[in-house]
């Protein structure tokens, strides 16, 4: 069993791996661009279709499911597109963001059965914002359940990968984030804060001074305060960082999102727990080589903003280097969010590709 974490602003996706001994050569990286009308010699030749989204569609089943070993979790899942088609997992980020209707677009619904849920205290599901029994390791086992109860054998994965190997047809990733401590000092501590001075000092405004040196740690203790203003505060103040540097250019309406409570609260609570936890496991547990060989025969797209400073352009090239199979797309014109142009573009042909590919 292995985990990938592909992180997500605007409500979506982090992921994953140790560099080899031996480094072996780069087998295929791709630069492309939405202001490139022709292919170059760095640039990936454009399909022809779908130049956007597909259309909004709805959505013939939805409902809860417990999650894996506690009754207390009640999480919301929806199936929609073609019934008979092939099965396609959408797994959100944050953790804790939750999925959106319009996630449902990035798919060809008269050839894939779309499958979207949302995690352990995120989105719809229930309770909203908790964190008991909310590891890494009850997320692999909640995929797992729903799997089963779907009556699945094997699908597409899309997001980030948390999930058995061997159920897995194919990786769709974006935004690569391997949960070291490296990459959680770069936007949490000393590093995006230099691109984003403004934002950064709205996001130090809450925490006091003395306790800046661990910015998670000081809005750990507030996100789990016991006076319900002081968490909702901090709340808003996290989850506005993090949409406030998600885009190549500041984005109004995704910054907004951080206002609205339930959003806030369930987003920031969930990721700080799992960051302060070191996501429940070793710093650099997914890059090891014993991780990697887990997934390494899986046929793999990666889509990654070369200006994303939430999870830097270097993890994505980290994971190249140690997993050289995968094929890697880097957006020229793009930051971390899964709605910049670029990248969602990319994303949609990722997945027509594998839809064709017959796995």
């Amino acid at each position: 069993m292995t985990t990938c974490f592909c992180r997500a602003s605007d409500q979506k996706r982090k992921f994953i791996l140790s560099t080899p001994s031996s480094f072996r050569p780069v087998t295929r990286i791709i630069l492309s661009s939405t202001l490139c009308s022709r292919p170059t010699s760095s640039t990936s030749t454009t399909l022809s279709k779908p130049a956007a989204m597909y259309p909004p569609i709805k959505p013939y089943e939805s409902g809860f499911f417990p999650g894996a070993n506690s009754e207390k979790h009640q999480l919301y899942y929806e199936v929609s597109g073609n019934k008979q088609g092939d099965p396609v997992v959408f797994l959100h980020g944050g953790p804790g963001g939750g999925t959106d209707p319009k996630d449902r677009e990035f798919f060809n619904p008269e050839k894939y059965k779309i499958v979207l849920f949302d995690q352990r205290g995120a989105g719809k599901s229930t309770p909203s914002a908790e964190l008991e029994n909310n590891t890494t390791w009850d997320l692999v086992k909640d995929i797992e359940v729903l799997r089963k109860k779907l009556d699945v054998t094997k699908w597409h994965v899309f997001g980030g990968s948390w999930t058995h190997p061997d159920r897995v047809k194919s990786l769709v990733l974006r935004g690569i984030f391997t949960l070291r401590q490296s990459e959680l000092r770069f936007f949490y501590q000393d590093g995006a804060s230099h691109l984003f001075p403004e934002q950064w000092e709205e996001y130090l405004a809450p925490i006091p001074e003395a306790e800046r040196h661990d910015m998670m740690k000081a809005y750990h203790s507030r996100l789990n305060s016991s006076d319900a203003n002081i968490r909702l505060a901090a709340a808003k103040a996290w989850a506005k960082w993090e949409m406030a540097t998600s885009r190549l250019i500041v984005s109004a309406d995704a910054v907004a999102q951080a206002e609205k409570g339930d959003f806030a609260n369930a987003f920031a609570r969930i990721e700080n727990h799992y960051f302060v936890n070191e996501g429940f496991m070793r710093d650099g547990q997914l890059l090891e080589k014993q991780e990697l060989e887990k997934i390494r025969h899986i046929p793999t797209i990666v889509v990654q903003g070369r200006y994303d400073v939430v999870c830097p352009a270097t993890t994505a090239w980290a994971l190249k280097r140690a997993w050289p199979e995968i094929t890697l797309h880097i957006i020229p014109d793009a930051g971390h969010s899964s709605r910049e142009p670029g990248i969602e573009k990319k994303l949609v042909e990722a997945a027509d590709i594998m839809a064709s590919k017959g796995l």
